[in-house]
């Protein structure tokens, strides 16, 4: 009987445990446009609930020259699907996909 309780709770906690939501939120250069501080470096960030996050997970270099004019990260502010969550003052990103608009 206590492994039937212990088993019923463990799966309520299992269940209750937050998901990683996907979101549209915006993503850019974290030095250049979004005003971090904390390294040095074009370094890809998205803002999250209006807060400003480094990404883990994906690269500034992965989705094209990051000085370009028209499309790079450090001069403009791009749309992007993401999953993952904020962790340790980063976002950890599962996902992430550039939304063309």
């Amino acid at each position: 009987m206590k492994k039937l309780v212990f088993l019923f709770f463990f799966g309520i906690l299992a269940c209750s445990t937050p998901k990683e939501k996907t979101q549209i939120v915006d993503a850019s250069c974290g030095q250049c446009k979004f005003g971090l501080k904390t390294q040095n470096g074009c370094d890809l960030a998205v803002k999250v609930d209006g807060q400003a996050y480094f990404v883990d997970g994906a690269h500034i270099d992965d989705y094209g020259d990051s000085h370009d004019e028209n499309t790079g990260f450090c001069n403009v502010v791009r749309k992007a699907e993401v999953s993952g969550k904020v962790e340790d003052g980063r976002f950890k990103a599962t996902s992430f996909k550039i939304v063309e608009e």
